[in-house]
Formats: structure tokens, C-alpha cells, sequence
């Protein structure tokens, strides 16, 4: 891993497609002046996560993401397009992008877990909606290896050590979680996958929109391999940064060598 500076972009969704977009790429350009190297944005930055009418914004041909494409490439910085809604062959997915300076696609994310609850205040079923993605993958880049999980995934530490076990030392996590789960939550599965995955862990949350039926709850987090905050918003519109160092990395491995120790033959057997 090389040094970096993270950007998280905790924009919130407008019901304008268009002005959503456009107001991502100006805070996408405000970081990229603030010297960082890599930028996300949230899970749906370009809607409120309000289901029936997010899927009427969905893309076959990656329009929104081509976009962001040409916004890391003018830019010259790795970006993590947060997700949209995508439809391919008749099925719908919840993507997820990491772009290269140069503005290649480098990795292509599909949420693996659907968030189906119902709470006494809130009714999710995603599965009526969408197809589960069924691969994880890093992508390597100047900084190190990246993967991206999204939202949901966040609660099964099977999906963070996949991409440890294939090498990743950044883990990427759009995510949109509300009120009633943040509160409980957000701080707790973000800090504990970073523990115990030992990585630089991000994750980026829509700002919080008080009029809007989906109460996002914010707190867009960026956390080092010791599980230390290194940056946190609250729950309106910002951008955060951090500077993200190998050498922190490195010893909180060799100090605390959870991943030598891990006994992965053992953890096979279990069903």
C-alpha cells in the first residue's frame, strides 16, 4: 500500500436526477482540488432511497456512470461511483464502480445482500426490485488493493474477508442506512470490520434530508485499521477527508497479526 488522502462526499439526493448529478461532480471536483486521490460517493446518490421511485431511474447503458468517468479522468484521481440502479437482461442491480485516473472502469460491484426488514416504523423488501449480485472482486490501484461492498453487505464479515483474504487493504462501502438502523448500527459493524479485517475502511452515506419520506442517517466515516475514526461527518451535506498511511497500516498487521493467525482450513469445515 502507498500513502493517500480519502474523500467521502456526503451529498444529498435532490428528486432531480440531473441536479443530483451535477451537484455530486461539483463536490467530486471540490475534493479532487483538495489534493485527494481517491472519492466516493454515497449508495443512490442521485435519488432518495425511496424504492418504487428510484426504479424508474435506472440505466442500461451506464449513462450516469459514464459521466463519473469523465469526472475522474479530468480529475485524475480513483473514484468509487457510489451506486445506481442498473437494469441488464431483463434483471435490475444495485452497481457499484471504481474508475481510474485514466477513467477506466477497474472494478464493477453488484450488492450481494438485499435488505428485506420490516420494522415498526419501516418496510424494506429490495428483492422485489432487485437481483443479488454474486461475485466479490479487488481492484489494484497505485494505493493499494480496493473493494467495494455496499450497504447490507456491511453486516456479513464474510463479504470483508473475501476481499482481505484476495488481498484488499481499502474497503469501499456506499451505503444508505436510516435512522432507526444507524443509530443502532452504523458505527459499530464500520468499526468492527475494519478491526478485524485490518484495513482503511470508508463509508459513504447521503446527507440527511429532514423533508424527505427516507430519513438517511449521515455520518459518512472514514476509519483506519485500528479501528480509530479518522473522520466523521454529522448528518448534513459535507465532504470529509483523511490521510490514509502504509506505515499504520503495516504495524497494526505485524502487532496484531490477525490475518497469519487465521486458521482458514478450520473455518472450512463449518456448514
Amino acid at each position: 500500500m502507498k500513502d493517500f488522502k480519502m474523500a467521502v462526499c456526503q451529498n444529498k439526493p435532490l428528486n432531480d436526477k440531473k441536479k443530483s448529478v451535477a451537484r455530486a461532480i461539483e463536490m467530486i471536483n471540490e475534493a479532487a482540488g483538495e489534493g485527494a486521490n481517491i472519492v466516493m460517493l454515497p449508495e443512490m446518490f442521485y435519488y432518495p432511497y425511496i424504492i418504487k421511485e428510484l426504479i424508474q431511474q435506472e440505466e442500461s447503458k451506464r449513462e450516469t456512470v459514464s459521466i463519473l468517468q469523465e469526472t475522474a479522468k479530468a480529475n485524475r484521481i480513483y473514484l468509487c461511483t457510489g451506486s445506481t440502479v442498473e437494469k441488464v437482461e431483463h434483471k435490475r442491480f444495485n452497481k457499484s464502480y471504481l474508475i481510474s485516473p485514466q477513467g477506466d472502469i477497474i472494478l464493477e460491484y453488484s450488492k450481494c445482500h438485499l435488505y428485506d426488514v420490516e420494522f415498526k416504523e419501516l418496510k424494506i423488501k429490495e428483492s422485489e426490485y432487485f437481483s443479488p449480485g454474486n461475485d466479490i472482486k479487488v481492484a489494484d490501484t497505485e494505493f493499494g488493493k480496493v473493494g467495494i461492498i455496499i450497504c447490507y453487505d456491511i453486516r456479513f464479515p464474510e463479504m470483508s474477508r473475501v476481499l482481505v483474504n484476495n488481498g484488499a487493504e481499502i474497503i469501499l462501502v456506499p451505503a444508505a442506512f436510516n435512522t432507526i438502523s444507524g443509530n443502532a448500527h452504523w458505527h459499530l459493524f464500520f468499526r468492527t470490520r475494519a478491526v478485524e479485517s485490518q484495513v482503511y475502511m470508508a463509508a459513504a452515506s447521503p446527507a440527511r434530508d429532514d423533508e424527505c419520506k427516507f430519513k438517511a442517517y449521515g455520518h459518512s466515516l472514514i476509519i483506519d485499521p485500528w479501528g480509530d475514526i479518522l473522520n466523521e461527518a454529522n448528518e448534513k451535506e459535507d465532504i470529509i477527508y483523511a490521510q490514509c498511511s502504509s506505515e499504520r497500516l503495516l504495524d497494526v498487521r505485524n502487532r496484531l497479526p490477525l490475518l497469519v493467525h487465521k486458521r482458514s482450513e478450520l473455518y472450512a469445515k463449518t456448514k
